[in-house]
C-alpha cells in the first residue's frame, strides 16, 4: 500500500471514529442537568418563553434544564458566554431578536458572531412588541402621543429593557418614524422597566406582549399600538402601529434556541426533536398562545437562515436610528 493511500485510510478511519463518538455522546445525552441561559432578568417576554420550554424539555429529555438568567449589555453578556461554553449540549441559550439581530451590529464588539458562534437548534415563536403608557399619560392613541411629544420635545421618556434590546431600538424606529425626539431610559430587562412603569416612574415603553398584556386587561397600563404587521389575537382592538399612520412599520421579536458552535450534530438534533415535542404539547401551546406568542417550529437549517435574514433586517434599522453603543 502506498504512503498516500495510507495515509487516507488512516483519515478516514480517524473521521468515522469521531462520527461513531458524536453518535455515542447523543446516546448518553443527557447525562446530566442542562443549563439554559437567558440573557435577560426574570420577568420579561424572554423569560416567559424560556421557562415554558424548559419545563417541558426537562420531561422530554429526562434530565432537568435549568434556566438561568443573565442580563446586561442588552443581552450581550449572557449570549457571549454561552457562544464561550463547551460545545457539549449541556449549555444552550434562548436567541433573541435583540441578541441574534440588533446587538451585532449595535455594539462596537459584542463578543460573538450569530452566525459563526452558534449552532442554531430550532425557533420557538414570534411576538409584537406592543407601545404600552401608564394610564395617568395624556394620550389616549399614537396620534396624540406623536402630537404631545411634539409639543414636549426631549421631554418624554420611555423605558425599555435595556441599550441595544429590541425594546429600545424600537423605540428609536419609532421616534425616527414619527418624527419626535424621546428620551429613552434603560433597564435591565423588561420586567423592571414595566415595574416602573406601573409605579409611573416612567410614562411609556415598549414591551412584548407576553410580558404587557395582562396589565393591560387588568387597566393598569394602557396599550396604543402593537407594531407588528397584523394585530394581535391577545389585543384586538388595538391598532398597529401600521394602522396609526407609520406606514410599513414592522418590529416584531422572535425567539429560538442555540447552542454553542461545533455542539455534535446528533445532540443538536435530540434537542431539535425535544424543543419540537415540547411546542407540540397542549400546555405549551396553551401557555405560549396566551402570552400572546405564534409558535413556529422548524429544522436548524431553518433558524440558521432566519438569524442570517432577520439581522440583515435590524442592522439597517440600527443603521437608520443613528444609535451605538460601546
Amino acid at each position: 500500500m502506498s504512503i498516500g493511500r495510507k495515509w487516507l485510510c488512516v483519515a478516514a478511519a480517524v473521521l468515522g471514529l469521531s462520527a461513531a463518538t458524536d453518535v455515542s455522546h447523543a446516546q448518553a445525552y443527557p447525562a446530566r442537568a442542562i443549563t439554559l441561559v437567558i440573557p435577560f432578568a426574570p420577568g420579561g417576554s424572554t423569560s416567559i418563553v424560556g421557562r415554558a420550554i424548559a419545563d417541558k424539555m426537562s420531561e422530554q429529555l429526562g434530565e432537568k434544564v435549568v434556566v438561568d438568567n443573565r442580563p446586561g449589555a442588552g443581552g450581550t453578556i449572557g449570549t457571549k458566554a454561552v457562544a464561550k461554553s463547551d460545545p457539549d449540549g449541556y449549555t444552550l441559550l434562548l436567541g433573541y431578536t435583540g441578541t441574534l439581530a440588533i446587538g451585532p451590529s449595535l455594539y462596537k464588539n459584542p463578543g460573538y458572531d450569530p452566525r459563526k458562534d452558534f449552532a442554531p437548534i430550532g425557533m420557538i415563536g414570534n411576538a409584537p412588541n406592543s407601545l404600552v403608557v401608564h394610564p395617568s399619560f395624556p394620550a389616549k392613541s399614537v396620534a396624540e402621543l406623536i402630537a404631545y411629544a411634539k409639543a414636549n420635545a426631549n421631554k418624554v421618556n420611555f423605558g425599555s429593557a435595556g441599550a441595544g434590546t429590541a425594546s429600545h431600538i424600537t423605540g428609536e424606529y419609532f421616534a425616527r418614524a414619527a418624527g419626535i425626539k424621546l428620551v429613552h431610559i434603560p433597564y435591565k430587562g423588561t420586567g423592571p422597566a414595566l415595574t416602573d412603569l406601573l409605579g409611573g416612574h416612567i410614562p411609556m415603553a415598549f414591551a412584548p406582549i407576553p410580558a404587557s398584556h395582562s396589565n393591560v386587561a387588568a387597566g393598569k397600563l394602557r396599550a396604543l399600538a402593537v407594531t407588528s404587521i397584523t394585530r394581535s389575537s391577545l389585543l384586538p382592538d388595538v391598532p398597529t402601529l401600521m394602522e396609526a399612520g407609520l406606514t410599513g412599520f414592522d418590529a416584531s421579536l422572535y425567539y429560538g434556541l442555540v447552542a454553542p458552535a461545533g455542539t455534535p450534530r446528533p445532540i443538536v438534533d435530540k434537542l431539535n426533536q425535544a424543543l419540537r415535542d415540547a411546542l407540540a404539547s397542549d400546555e405549551v401551546k396553551k401557555q405560549l398562545g396566551n402570552d400572546g406568542t405564534e409558535i413556529t417550529p422548524g429544522t436548524p437549517e431553518d433558524y440558521a437562515a432566519f438569524i442570517d435574514k432577520d439581522e440583515k433586517k435590524w442592522s439597517q434599522l440600527v443603521k437608520a436610528s443613528g444609535v451605538e453603543q460601546e
